[in-house]
């Protein structure tokens, strides 16, 4: 199983970036998939997560700026980042295969991706 991140980059404050991740070697069409990001010397947060009966979960820092979406046939997950703030900077992961019944926390998920790096400038 691989699930590959991309679409991080340099942006501006008020700025948006679209996240994927792609799921390879198994399909996740049961199980949540989520966006989780950590900033330098801070803990792995957080951001968002997809249900495979589309209900969304999302932090309040990010809700009303940032969508998540699944796309099954293809197998992908997206992020949409609208209006980011400096405090949006940091590695952006996707993880999938949460079947615990949680959704928020790194110990709900079984597959991590490597991360994509975000940075929005002030």
């Amino acid at each position: 199983v691989q699930l590959q991140a991309s679409g991080g980059g340099l942006v501006q404050a008020g700025g948006s970036l679209r996240l994927s991740c792609v799921a390879s070697g198994r399909t996740f069409s049961q199980s949540p998939m989520g966006w989780f990001r950590q900033a330098p010397g801070k803990d792995r947060e957080f951001v968002a997560a997809r249900r495979w009966d589309v209900t969304t979960y999302y932090a309040d820092s990010v809700k009303a700026r940032f969508t998540i979406s699944r796309d099954l046939a293809k197998n992908t997950l997206y992020l949409q980042m609208n209006n980011v703030k400096p405090e949006d900077t940091g590695v952006y992961y996707c993880a999938a295969g949460a079947y615990s019944g949680g959704y928020s926390s790194t110990s709900d998920y079984k597959f991590w991706g490597q991360g994509t790096q975000v940075t929005v400038s002030s």
